[in-house]
């Protein structure tokens, strides 16, 4: 980025830091060689988002990181704190729901397929040595059902620990950044620009203990629900059922504990708020943690007479818990809705409902990944069989995740109607630009293979703004097949294989076609998940590309899920308006910084954080730019047409460079207004020439997203931008004239890695 091999490190670390070229070191103390130019410097922040490979274990937390998105989307919401609380709660309520669901997948597999189904059959055990000293066939001390859940325990239990510690471990590197505190924060600042924006430890913490507890009690009920049913079974009036009954009712009642600490007011950004709710962050996971030893305690109790048979008993919280995630999202809707109808806006997508969508798909997310692990352990116990039919000892997972797995088919074949829809409208589309592009280009001899092209490319780069559709509709499918999941789980109790026997033929085939072939889907998906994983741990190249979906996925602080990938935002961000403060304070120059796709973003947010003494000093150059086009439109509280006018008129100036054939970057629609130009560039020519010439003699190709410092358009925006600012004042030490910055997002196709600068 800097066009340079020769780079130094000015200040920062192995994460994130910025960079200048060798011979630009000292360049403050030698003002006479940079008279006529800006002194470049490069921020690198790849390491945040596609480091080393541990970041292919953070596929492992995608649902986490797609419903901490979903709080975000609210629409705007001034003057209606409350309905803005609500929606908060809500979403929190339903990513305190996805780690009940992950959790209760990881008991499903451990506690009910191992150790309870395999364990208690000896045609499983035979051919499972490492299940040996557990198989009731065996009578081992082990083999007591109660006693074989409290050994399968501890591979949830790990499960939560590990997301505990991940959690824990990733605020303090990436997110313990204190951003500068300016001198005119008040009240009526955009929310970016608040000094506690990029500053959550407080929510962070809290909701961490609480998704810890809600996890260690899901392991907890699952081990003591079991033995209490039994015991009360056998005999209801026993020392034995009594303490089950305390037991449950303890779990209960810390259960309402944590959903109540969930509800609590979220974050706290008016203000830096450093205090942390430590009895709260220790007592509760430590409470939750005492109640599991004491429920693995009570089902040891020995039980000569218990046999386990069929499925583990609970197989009606997958039911519960879909059913819960549906109430929660049409009510989160039914918010959205009316946030929206208060100051509508034609742009946001969904009219709204960005946010009740993507938490829809963060739940389908969650139940895929439960449902395919639980058919691949079950596939691979039962050897040939096939769970829940007669040739084989196990039950198989729980009803509802076979239902849900014959709903998939379905679900693709309704999206193939818009995708084909999609692919038709762009070829038309491409087709109507053909005249438009030689238009462009006149005095040119026309090309009808080059035209095609330039149209094409142009085309699909429209797709991007296509995408509210299709996730709407796929949101929608996926919330009436979920409900049509539950009903028939619960209305015919068997799979949905059989659930038509006596109906048409050809509805009986047509839904056992679709259970078997959504059962391989499902399986297929879950292997290759896990290949993607192994390969982004080995592969560079493949963490970059994930590292693509974290630059979107994790810009946003963790808000809803403590549990998701960590928000490189809260180190970026501050380290981006320390620099910008203390380059201008200390030398009185005058800065552009330039962003190029997600850093863009990065060097808005920047902006927002800085005292308006400092603003004053600082131009803003974007460029291949998803502010408005992607960042407006599915975040407005945010990004909507009014912060980023805010921005507009804070900042001193600003220029957007942006191409049609871009399939990310757009305008930010902000036209001038008090003596300010308009803020976006004509769109920039891609390619720069349409045939051969004497200065290009090989064909130019169609950029798109790509090289935006290699246009002449450029450096010409940024010396105007300098030229704009005001001169610095006099001061008793060297200056220089300006400091030019370019900046790479981490998303750009091109993309090695992520890179900003400022």
């Amino acid at each position: 980025m800097l066009d340079e091999p020769r780079t130094v490190r000015v200040t920062g670390d192995d994460t994130a830091a910025v960079y200048r070229r060798t011979a630009d070191l000292r360049a403050e103390d030698e003002p006479d060689r940079f008279r006529d130019g800006p002194v470049p410097e490069a921020y690198c922040w790849c390491n945040l988002t596609s480091g080393n490979g541990t970041r292919a274990l953070w596929l492992l937390l995608l649902p986490f990181m797609v419903v901490n998105l979903a709080h975000w989307m609210r629409p705007p919401a001034t003057g209606h704190g409350r309905s803005a609380r609500l929606y908060g709660v809500l979403v929190r309520l339903v990513a305190l729901s996805l780690t009940v669901l992950l959790t209760a997948a990881a008991c499903e597999v451990a506690l009910d397929l191992a150790a309870w189904q395999c364990a208690g059959a000896a045609a499983c055990t035979e051919s499972r040595s490492w299940l040996g000293f557990l198989a009731a066939s065996e009578g081992g001390w082990w083999s007591q059902p109660g006693r074989r859940l409290t050994v399968a325990a501890v591979v949830p239990t790990a499960l939560v620990a590990l997301l505990w510690y991940l959690s824990r471990r990733t605020w303090t590197a990436y997110e313990a950044q204190r951003p500068p505190r300016g001198e005119d924060e008040h009240d009526d600042r955009p929310a970016l620009g608040r000094p506690g924006f990029w500053y959550g430890r407080r929510l962070v913490a809290r909701l961490r203990a609480a998704h810890t507890a809600a996890g260690l009690l899901t392991v907890a009920a699952a081990v003591v629900g079991a033995a209490a049913r039994h015991d009360r079974d056998a005999d209801g009036t026993t020392l034995r059922a009594a303490l089950g009954w305390c037991v449950e009712g303890a779990v209960a009642v810390l259960a309402v504990v944590v959903v109540a600490v969930v509800c609590r007011r979220g974050r706290s950004e008016r203000r830096l708020d450093g205090r942390l709710d430590r009895a709260l962050v220790a007592r509760l996971p430590a409470s939750a943690a005492a109640l599991l030893l004491l429920a693995a305690l009570y089902a040891s109790w020995s039980r000569p007479g218990w046999r386990s048979s069929g499925a583990l008993p609970g197989d009606a919280t997958f039911g519960v818990l879909l059913l819960g995630q549906g109430v929660l999202i049409v009510v989160l809707a039914a918010v959205a809705v009316r946030l929206h109808r208060r100051a509508p806006d034609p742009r946001t997508a969904l009219h709204g409902l960005a946010g009740p969508a993507v938490a829809v798909l963060a739940c389908a997310l969650g139940g895929v990944m439960a449902g395919g692990v639980a058919q691949r352990v079950a596939d691979w116990l039962d050897g040939s069989g096939t769970p829940g039919t007669g040739d084989t000892p196990l039950a198989g997972p729980p009803l509802l995740l076979s239902w849900q797995a014959a709903a998939i088919p379905v679900l693709l074949f309704l999206l193939l109607v818009p995708t084909v829809f999609l692919v038709v409208r762009t070829a038309l589309t491409a087709r109507g630009l053909a005249p438009v592009v030689e238009a462009e280009y006149a005095g040119e001899k026309p090309d009808r293979t080059r035209t095609r092209r330039i149209a094409g490319v142009r085309a699909a780069a429209g797709l991007t703004d296509a995408a509210p559709v299709l996730v709407g509709l796929l949101a929608a499918a996926t919330l009436l097949l979920g409900a049509a999941g539950i009903a028939g789980t619960w209305g015919t109790g068997t799979v949905p294989g059989k659930a038509f026997d006596g109906a048409p033929a050809f509805l009986d085939a047509a839904a056992e076609g679709c259970q078997a072939l959504g059962s391989w889907l499902v399986g297929l998906g879950f292997v290759l998940f896990v290949t993607w994983g192994r390969r982004a741990y080995r592969d560079a190249s493949a963490r970059r590309t994930i590292g693509i979906l974290w630059d979107v996925g994790t810009f946003w602080p963790r808000a809803a899920h403590p549990f998701a990938p960590p928000c490189y935002a809260e180190r970026a961000v501050p380290d981006l308006a320390w620099r910008m403060a203390s380059w201008t304070g200390r030398t009185g120059g005058r800065l552009v910084i330039s962003g190029h796709s997600q850093g863009s973003v990065l060097a808005a947010a920047a902006v927002w954080q800085l005292p308006h003494t400092t603003r004053r000093r600082v131009a803003l150059l974007t460029y291949g730019s998803p502010l408005e086009r992607l960042y407006g439109r599915w975040f407005p509280a945010y990004f909507g047409r009014e912060p980023l006018t805010a921005l507009h008129r804070e900042v001193h100036c600003w220029r957007n460079l942006w191409r049609r054939t871009d399939p990310i970057g757009g305008p930010v629609r902000l036209p001038a207004e008090e003596g300010r130009p308009e803020v976006d560039h004509a769109p920039l020519r891609d390619p720069v020439v349409y045939g051969r010439t004497h200065d290009h003699p090989l064909p130019e190709p169609v950029l798109g997203h790509a090289d935006y410092q290699a246009d002449p358009a450029f450096a010409r925006e940024r010396a105007a931008l300098l030229d704009r600012l005001p001169p610095a004042p006099p001061l008793p030490v060297p200056r220089q004239r300006g400091t030019g910055s370019d900046d790479t997002g981490g998303g750009a196709p091109h993309g090695g890695s992520g890179r900003s600068s400022g």
